[in-house]
């Protein structure tokens, strides 16, 4: 993946790795690679390799994630929860009720869950998503319990059966202050992005800024950003 901040910086770095590529006889896929603006003003940019433009979208999987140029996660939620949904019935025997109660949701948190939240460490959520995730967790413990939706069985009662509490919520706040620990003890760029600073001390702003300052606020619901940065530099990598 190349990030650059205009066009022609973006065409100068593709025109030296295609270059340096040739000298170890390697060609890039012209239709394997594509380019996408992540900007408020959806106007393409004309990227060229051998006089053929690169394809402009709007989204595209990275490292098992998807991206997209307006920089929320819903589609990558909802095509989570879409694979879970088929492992699920994939391994549905996993969840006999011959089985035990704890050894059951053990192996959905293990098994669903692990597929579930992949990479949910960056996401910054919006009602719309939490409400997805929630409605996936009750999905998870009627499915587990062969509780079908024609029961009209109210979701407390599902989770007083199973012995659960809401929870999908608090596990990705976990993993961002984890992950957001482990950030704030490097000196790196991603760093200086999550503090709202880049080089000149310039302030991030506009969507991006917005999205920043959600990530931030959903880990002050946690215990707060403050005392996370405190125990972070209180720690070693």
């Amino acid at each position: 993946m190349l990030l650059a901040k205009e066009e022609k910086v973006l065409q100068d770095m593709i025109d030296k790795l295609t270059e340096i590529g040739r000298c170890y006889g390697m060609q890039m896929n012209v239709e394997k690679t594509k380019v996408m603006r992540i900007s408020t003003q959806p106007f393409p940019v004309k990227i060229m390799i051998d006089q053929k433009q690169l394809e402009n979208v709007e989204s595209f999987k990275y490292l098992g994630s998807i991206l997209t140029n307006y920089g929320r996660c819903t589609c990558e939620i909802k095509c989570r929860i879409a694979m879970v949904k088929a492992a699920f019935n994939k391994k549905r025997t996993l969840f006999t009720s011959t089985l035990d109660l704890e050894l059951r949701k053990k192996l959905v948190k293990c098994y669903i869950w692990s597929i579930a939240l992949y990479g949910a460490e960056t996401w910054t959520l919006r009602a719309v998503d939490q409400k997805h995730l929630e409605s996936f967790e009750m999905w998870c413990w009627r499915r587990m319990e062969k509780i079908s939706w024609t029961d009209y069985v109210r979701n407390e009662e599902v989770l007083l059966r199973v012995k659960e509490q809401r929870n999908i919520l608090h596990e990705i706040r976990k993993r961002k202050a984890n992950w957001m620990g482990h950030i704030l003890r490097r000196n790196c760029l991603l760093q200086r992005v999550i503090k709202g600073k880049i080089q000149g001390g310039i302030e991030v702003t506009g969507r991006q800024g917005i999205i920043r300052r959600k990530l931030l606020d959903d880990l002050k619901k946690r215990r707060g950003y403050s005392h996370l940065e405190e125990e972070a530099l209180d720690r070693s990598m």
